[in-house]
C-alpha cells in the first residue's frame, strides 16, 4: 500500500493504524527493492523515519530472521524467511515442490540453468534454481528480484495477466536502459507483451546483464492465472538467438506440464 492510498482512507480506518507496525512494512517494502542491501542511515534518508525507530524496527526484524546484517558492509537485506510466508499466501503453496522434477528435466534437456520465479510488489522474485551442466553457468540466488521490463521469466507473467493488472502494470513501470537492447518504452513493452502471448513464451536478448539470454515461459493455475514463470539462462555463445524459436516451446510444454498439476487446462485445437 502506497503513501497516497493510506492518506485517502476513511478517517475511521486511519485511526486503527499502529505507527511502528506500519514503518516496519515500508521499511520492508523498501528493502525489498534493494537486490545489494542497504544500511540503516539510507533507510532513514528515503522513507524519512528517525534513525534511532529504524534502528529498534531492524533490529527486532533482524532478531525474528526477517532481515539478515551483512556485517562486513554494515547493510540489511530481507531473508529467504519472507519467501515462506509468501509461499502460505499462494493458492499453490507446494509451487515449487511440483515444479522441481519438471525443471531438473529442463535443465537436463538444455544444459542450461533453470528456474521458477514470481511476481510480487512490482518486481519478479528467484523462487528456486536447477543449477545447469556446465562448467560455466549462471548462478542465481533464491529471493533475487528483478525488473519487469528486461527480464523474460517478468515478461511471460506480465503478458498473461488480465487486461486490468496487465494495464496497471505497464502504467507504473518504469524502464532504465541497462544495455543497448533493455525496452524503455511503454509501446515497446505492450508490442512486446502482444508477441509473447502469441508465441507462448518470452526472451530476454541480454536486456539486463550483456552477454546473458533468457527463454521463459508462464505457469498458469487452474483459473487460467499466471502464478509464476520458469526458464532457462545461458551464456549468449551458448543460448543463441538463434535457437530461441526451438528453447521457446521446449520451455512452454514444460511450463504447461506445471500448470496441468496446478489444474490448468489446456486448449487443444484439433
Amino acid at each position: 500500500m502506497n503513501a497516497a492510498k493510506r492518506k485517502n482512507e476513511p478517517g475511521d480506518l486511519q485511526r486503527y493504524h499502529v505507527p511502528n507496525l506500519e514503518r516496519a512494512l515500508r521499511i520492508m517494502e523498501f528493502l525489498a527493492e534493494q537486490a545489494e542491501g542497504c544500511g540503516l542511515s539510507l533507510i532513514a534518508e528515503k522513507l524519512e523515519f528517525p534513525k534511532n525507530s529504524v534502528f529498534r524496527i531492524v533490529s527486532t526484524l533482524h532478531a525474528y530472521g526477517y532481515v539478515e546484517r551483512d556485517e562486513v558492509g554494515k547493510t540489511y537485506r530481507l531473508s529467504r524467511k519472507l519467501l515462506d510466508l509468501g509461499y502460505a499466501a499462494i493458492d499453490e503453496s507446494n509451487l515449487v515442490e511440483k515444479s522441481l522434477d519438471v525443471m531438473r528435466r529442463l535443465r537436463d534437456e538444455t544444459g542450461e540453468t533453470a528456474l521458477i520465479a514470481t511476481l510480487t510488489q512490482g518486481r519478479g522474485i528467484v523462487l528456486e534454481q536447477v543449477p545447469g551442466l556446465h562448467p560455466v553457468k549462471v548462478v542465481v540466488e533464491v529471493g533475487h528480484s528483478f525488473p519487469l521490463h528486461c527480464a523474460a521469466p517478468a515478461k511471460a507473467m506480465v503478458a498473461f495477466l488480465p487486461e486490468p493488472e496487465r494495464k496497471s502494470h505497464l502504467d507504473t513501470m518504469s524502464f532504465p536502459r541497462f544495455t543497448k537492447r533493455t525496452i524503455t518504452s511503454k509501446q515497446a513493452m505492450r508490442e512486446e507483451l502482444e508477441q509473447v502471448v502469441s508465441l507462448g513464451y518470452a526472451v530476454d536478448h541480454a536486456e539486463e546483464l550483456e552477454d546473458l539470454h533468457c527463454v521463459a515461459a508462464p505457469v498458469l493455475n487452474h483459473r487460467n492465472y499466471p502464478v509464476a514463470s520458469i526458464w532457462v539462462t545461458g551464456p549468449s555463445y551458448r543460448l543463441r538467438a538463434a535457437d530461441f524459436a526451438k528453447i521457446g516451446p521446449l520451455v512452454a510444454a514444460r511450463a504447461g506440464e506445471i500448470s496441468a498439476r496446478l489444474g490448468h487446462q489446456s486448449i487443444r485445437l484439433a
